[in-house]
Parts: structure tokens; sequence; C-alpha cells
């Protein structure tokens, strides 16, 4: 159910029940073969998926394409909400929602940059309304919902999703394949080990000069064909354990 497509009205007569979900995105640099709008096109594309199968259950906000991207403002093309206004953005977006009434809350995330804000986003808002013992608000990353996709496609080579690696060029081939690039000519970057287990600060150029993580040569569209069926398949499972949530219980 899209929210775009309904009248005040329409929205009013919800079960105030009906989880809320945000779909949050980007708009930067994907290297020099995916465009800068991939994360948004992903996570909206998920949640399209998404809302065809869970129907009048779950109501889907419009993607939020400005994301936390920062760390990719030295290539031409991206854009960014710095941190505190990222924070204060999602908090209030979901204030928006919780003012009429609602108060299953999820931000599904399409971006990693904004992971970290967007927890912060979620520690404000429990703080604010600290005392409500009705409130399920989420942050979930498409990418980190238990399926590891490595056990059912062989062809994966990497061992996780990066940044314009196999896995995502894979999906915006089956996407858009118009719109990739020529990958033929761009070397894998390894991601290493920055000083873990300890986090360092990083910026992409640190890393990476063209843009991306991972090895983009080897990414096909069968492979994100695969990869689009089992990240859908994951955000419906979890959204459904939001709809059959008690409304009280810690677990769901």
């Amino acid at each position: 159910m899209e929210l775009v497509n309904l009248s005040s009205p329409a929205v009013d007569a919800l079960p105030r029940t009906t989880p809320v979900v945000f779909p949050i995105g980007a708009l930067e640099q994907h290297s020099r073969h995916l465009p800068v709008f991939t994360d948004s096109l992903v996570i909206g594309e998920l949640a399209k998926r998404a809302s065809q199968e869970l129907g009048d259950q779950v109501l889907f906000a419009p993607v939020m394409w400005l994301g936390n991207s920062e760390h990719h403002l030295d290539y031409p093309g991206s854009m960014s909400a710095s941190p505190r206004v990222y924070v204060d953005m999602l908090r209030d977006m979901a204030e928006c929602m919780l003012r009429h009434g609602f108060h299953r809350i999820v931000f599904l995330n399409g971006h990693g940059g904004n992971s970290v804000p967007g927890q912060q986003a979620l520690y404000e808002l429990r703080q604010r309304y600290r005392d409500r013992k009705d409130l399920l608000i989420l942050l979930a990353n498409f990418w980190a919902l238990g399926s590891n996709p490595r056990e059912s496609i062989p062809a994966l080579t990497q061992p996780a999703i990066q940044h314009a690696c196999q896995w995502e060029t894979s999906v915006m081939m089956a996407l858009q394949p118009e719109h990739i690039g020529d990958v033929s000519q761009l070397e894998p970057v390894d991601y290493g080990n920055p000083f873990q287990p300890a986090f360092r600060s990083w910026v992409t150029q640190d890393i990476s000069k063209n843009g991306h993580l991972g090895d983009p040569r080897s990414g096909t569209p069968e492979i994100g064909r695969e990869l689009l069926k089992i990240y859908t398949n994951d955000v419906v499972s979890l959204l459904k354990r939001v709809v059959a949530w008690d409304g009280k219980s810690w677990s769901g």
C-alpha cells in the first residue's frame, strides 16, 4: 500500500497498528559504472516488491533519496545531508506518523552511510517517548536481514555486499542494464583490514580511487535477479513480524 496514492481520509481510516515503512536511500557516486541514484533505485525496488506482496497490511512512504553520504563528497554528483541534519530528518519523518497515531515505524535502509545516524535517530525517538509502551521503531539494512546469498548463488565471489561491487553491480544489471557503464577496465579493490577490530574513520578516497570496493567485473544480471528475490523475501519476512507483533512484547 503506497502512501502517495492515498488521500488523507484514506490514511485516517487505516488501523493505527498498520506498520509505516520509510525506504531510505542515497544519491552518491557508485564508481565509474553505476548511476548515482543506485541505492535509492535498489531500495525503491525492494519496497515496491514487498508492497505488492503485503498489500494493505503495510503502508509504504516514498523513497527518501537524500542520505548521509559525506564520505562520498569528493566525487562529483554525490549529495549528502550532514549527519546531524540527517538524524533530525529521520526523527521528524517518524514523528509525523506518530502524531497521526501510527506506532509501528520501520526505516528500510538501502545505504550503509545511513546506518549510524539512523540508529541515533531511533535512540533519540525512544528517549523522547520513553513512557510509551506501544512503540515499535526499527532500522533495517536490507542486506543484513538473515539470508546468506552465497549459500544459494555459487557465482558470488565476494564474501559480502560492498560498494558498487559484484553484488550491487549485478542488481543494477537486472534493474537498469541501459545505465551500466563499462566495468572491464576496473580493478578490484580489497577493503583490507583497517585496524580492525577498532573502527577507523574514513572517506571513500582513502580506500578506492575510482570509488568502488570489491570487483564489479564479475557482476551479471542473473546474479542480480537472484539477489533481488532473496532480499525481497527477507524484507517481507521482517515486515510480517512487525504486522504480527502483539503491541507490547520485547521480542517479535
